[in-house]
């Protein structure tokens, strides 16, 4: 029996959950539903422009995780781009935390050693 996962740290919900193409009825649709850890990956990686090593450390979760999860991720917007159907983003195991500061981004340390040694809320303190 495989170890159950850890919750993920996350931003925030995102404010439009549901996307489709214009002028077809969801009935009609195939449903592509990514997790909130899934679109929260996506945000950081390819949005905000993080490193996954530097993403990681703000979901509490190991790199590689962050790797899969985003892979996930771009698979699904990828079917839900190229098949026209509708992108759902909705559950998973999430925990929400408040990341306001506008340039933590910049503040991370340069050196994988130093970020391996602060937990993201202590590179938080620091930086915000």
């Amino acid at each position: 029996m495989p170890r159950p996962s850890k919750p993920r740290v996350i931003g925030a919900q995102p404010e439009i959950s549901s996307f489709k193409p214009r002028g077809i009825s969801a009935k009609k649709l195939k449903a592509v539903n990514l997790t909130l850890d899934e679109f929260e990956a996506i945000r950081l990686a390819d949005y905000q422009g993080l490193s996954h090593e530097d993403a990681a450390v703000l979901m509490n979760i190991s790199r590689p995780t962050f790797s899969r999860l985003v892979e996930k991720a771009r698979i699904k917007v990828a079917s839900f781009i190229i098949e026209g159907s509708e992108l759902n983003i909705s559950g998973g195991n999430v925990t929400f935390q408040d990341r306001g500061c506008s340039v933590f981004k910049q503040a991370l340390p340069d050196s994988r050693i130093e970020r391996r040694k602060h937990s993201a809320a202590a590179l938080e303190e620091s930086y915000c």
